[in-house]
């Protein structure tokens, strides 16, 4: 980081600092569609200790949110047995954005609009800390894995596949 960087005023943050989590901000040159590699890059931090914040939807349009590492997806097939339903599926950018109260790309799982089911892949809490959306694109906070479990009610689940 070339120059300090004013920290935005983002809903994550606000939730963060209410709930007394510690965190190092990290900001990168968001590119669309980078993913969790862009930052990984720019940042050289391992991809997998970088956590997406992804919506989905169940059968019955219930939303709910998967914590992934960066460089695994989602087992679709393994998730919708997790959840004991027929089919699950990513939620439409409309649909995440206005469940989420955050746009896509800049997701986080802290300070949701809608008070969502979170679901946790197991290998996160591998790391003592991960580097998670802050709320806005470009922009990354570095949290303990014990803090993610002490703030959010979090469900850990294995539904992991390598990309």
């Amino acid at each position: 980081m070339a120059k300090k960087e004013k920290l935005p005023s983002t809903q994550a943050l606000r939730f963060l600092k209410a709930n007394k989590v510690s965190f190092k901000p990290y900001f990168y040159k968001y590119v669309e569609r980078g993913g969790t590699e862009e930052p990984s890059k720019q940042l050289g931090i391992d991809e997998h200790r970088i956590v997406k914040t992804l919506i989905f939807e169940d059968d019955s349009s219930k939303p709910f949110v998967v914590l992934m590492n960066g460089d695994y997806e989602v087992s679709l097939k393994n998730l919708a047995r997790v959840l004991n339903t027929k089919k699950v599926s990513i939620a439409k950018i409309e649909r995440a954005e206005r469940y989420s109260g955050y746009r896509v790309g800049g997701t986080s799982p802290f300070g949701l609009r809608t008070k969502m089911r979170i679901l946790a892949q197991r290998d996160i809490f591998e790391f003592d800390t991960v580097l998670i959306n802050g709320g806005q694109r470009g922009f990354l906070v570095e949290v303990s894995t014990e803090d993610l479990k002490r703030v959010l009610d979090l469900e850990i689940v294995d539904v992991a596949i390598p990309k």
